[in-house]
């Protein structure tokens, strides 16, 4: 089953403080990620947030710096990315 990816406007700013070889292999790790969802949830790739606010929403293991947070929308079967940043940053700022 593939799902459809979104981007928040945030996440598209992040994308900006990647230089073009990252921001290549963000784009195809996130569309690796809409493609075989169901299998990487069962992996340490992919793990739902616990402690936060809204329902369905995971941290995805883009790279061993680079992680993305998004939220699952099920009966559209979108992705929504919510944030793409450096390990060390995205923690910080997430509510």
């Amino acid at each position: 089953m593939k799902y459809k990816l979104k981007f928040s406007e945030e996440a598209f700013k992040d994308l900006k403080n990647f230089d073009q070889h990252e921001r290549l292999l963000i784009a195809k790790k996130l569309n690796y990620l809409a493609e075989n969802f169901e299998l990487l949830k069962k992996t340490k790739k992919v793990k739902e947030l616990k402690g936060t606010k809204y329902k369905n929403q995971y941290r995805y293991v883009i790279a061993r710096k680079i992680r993305a947070i998004f939220r699952i929308i099920d009966n559209e079967l979108i992705l929504l990315i919510l944030k793409i940043r450096k390990r060390k940053d995205i923690y910080k700022v997430w509510i």
